[in-house]
């Protein structure tokens, strides 16, 4: 008997959907530190605009739950993941299984020469609202993909300033 899927028992969430993000940064640091601040679930709040993280379920390693509740103004939009792979300091893999956001998403490091790393973002997410969330897609995907990568320099800055991890 072997040891169950960490994606098991979250159904279609875990498959990838047609809406399609990535984001790659390059950070001045060895990829240990890299990874090490990504995983600071919390301080993930000094980086994605608007954001609050936290740990909900578990240490923040493989099978936790993390929740990100992101505000601006009266709108307010919870993303719920769980961690289904670590493999430090290389990959995380997470599936995000809330009401709204759903798919998997990876975060991968790269070593590269001079204790520098490449940080690719990739996720796939289930769009909303059926045919109508396809069509508006193409409208939303540029601001999606400015605002991860927006964000993502921000973590690299923070990463090579010190103040993270």
């Amino acid at each position: 008997m072997s040891a169950p899927d960490p994606v098991d028992g979250l159904g279609d969430a875990a498959r990838p959907g047609s809406g399609e993000v990535t984001a790659t940064v390059i950070v001045n640091a060895p990829a240990e530190r890299v990874f090490a601040a990504f995983l600071n679930w919390e301080k993930q709040s000094d980086w994605i605009p608007f954001t609050k993280v936290r740990v909900v379920r578990g240490d923040g390693g493989e099978g936790s739950l993390v929740e990100a509740v992101t505000a601006l103004g009266p709108a307010v939009l919870r993303d719920e993941m769980q961690v289904v792979k670590i493999n430090a300091p290389y990959e995380l893999r997470v599936v995000h299984c809330g009401k709204v956001l759903q798919g998997p998403g990876t975060m991968r490091c790269t070593a590269m020469s001079g204790d520098r790393t490449q940080v690719v973002m990739h996720e796939w997410f289930h769009l909303p609202a059926g045919p109508v969330g396809k069509l508006a897609w193409p409208v939303l995907w540029p601001g999606s993909k400015l605002s991860l990568t927006g964000a993502l320099k921000k973590f690299g800055r923070l990463v090579e300033e010190g103040k993270l991890p």
